[in-house]
């Protein structure tokens, strides 16, 4: 009763902070009521951002109800999603919001300038097809995804100059990373990817993250496999630098270990053509 009462409260806060944007824009909403239920089959608490989906999908349904999709910038629904999480003490970041706003893959610049001029980064949609065969891994013990980022936030906060560097390289990473795709180098692509992990461990320690998460990717990195956490959850992506008996062997080590594995699938953009103008124009 308690985890339905919580969706409820994803599906109500989506709700309200869509309306407020709504009003302080000024348009007007038509009258008429409607039912809104889910269903989902994103495995709980895995660092798969089950709970902003839910969000994010009563979102995009309210727009299309109220036929106000076109009015509503695509850069600030992340925002909106993000804002209904915190709403419910849920720490987390604008990362996954945008992948599920946007679809498809795309390419994230937080940097200040834009976060205090815009109020959001600029994100620039790439093309899915240029990725390598992704694999996701997952233990079926669910862990609380949103509780590891409390102390580093404070300590980032406080201008902890370890988290600090950590954090810009990280940036620094997710322009190798697009540099990489975009020339189809996997071994650059696979190093930066193990980079990133690296990183991670550096600032959270391993107490924060976990023994099984760190396991999952030990048993991925054993193969050869490059591999990082897909949020900060029980789920790791993985990628085969070396090609199909690589990821064959990466299948064979996961299930030995006791984790569920399978290819991931990166669908294209779900915005409509339409509406990266409308957020270019406003």
């Amino acid at each position: 009763m308690k985890v339905f009462m919580e969706e409820l409260d994803f599906l109500w806060q989506s709700a309200k902070f869509s309306s407020t944007i709504v009003f302080a824009k000024g348009i007007a909403l038509h009258g008429g009521n409607f039912t809104l239920s889910y269903d989902t089959n994103i495995p709980r608490q895995a660092g798969l951002s089950g709970s902003s989906a839910i969000v994010c999908a009563t979102l995009n349904c309210l727009l299309d109800f109220y036929k106000v999709r076109h009015l509503i910038k695509v850069e600030i629904r992340p925002n909106l999603i993000l804002n209904a999480e915190e709403e419910l003490g849920i720490v987390a970041g604008l990362q996954d919001r945008v992948a599920q706003v946007y679809g498809g893959l795309v390419y994230m610049d937080f940097s200040k300038e834009h976060m205090d001029k815009l109020g959001h980064g600029l994100y620039t949609p790439m093309d899915p097809s240029i990725l390598p065969p992704l694999y996701l891994i997952y233990a079926e013990n669910p862990s609380d995804s949103g509780k590891v980022h409390s102390t580093v936030r404070k300590r980032w906060l406080d201008g902890d100059s370890l988290i600090i560097s950590s954090m810009e390289e990280v940036e620094n990473i997710a322009w190798q990373g697009r540099e990489a795709l975009l020339e189809k180098d996997n071994d650059k692509l696979a190093e930066v990817v193990n980079r990133n992990f690296d990183l991670r461990r550096l600032m959270f320690g391993d107490e924060a993250l976990g023994s099984l998460k760190i396991s999952m990717i030990e048993v991925a990195r054993s193969v050869g496999a490059a591999a990082k956490f897909t949020g900060s959850g029980g789920a790791v992506i993985a990628l085969c630098p070396k090609g199909p008996s690589q990821a064959e062997d990466l299948k064979v080590a996961c299930q030995k270990a006791g984790f569920i594995v399978q290819q991931a699938v990166v669908v294209s953009s779900f915005l409509s053509d339409e509406e990266p103008k409308v957020a270019a124009s406003n």
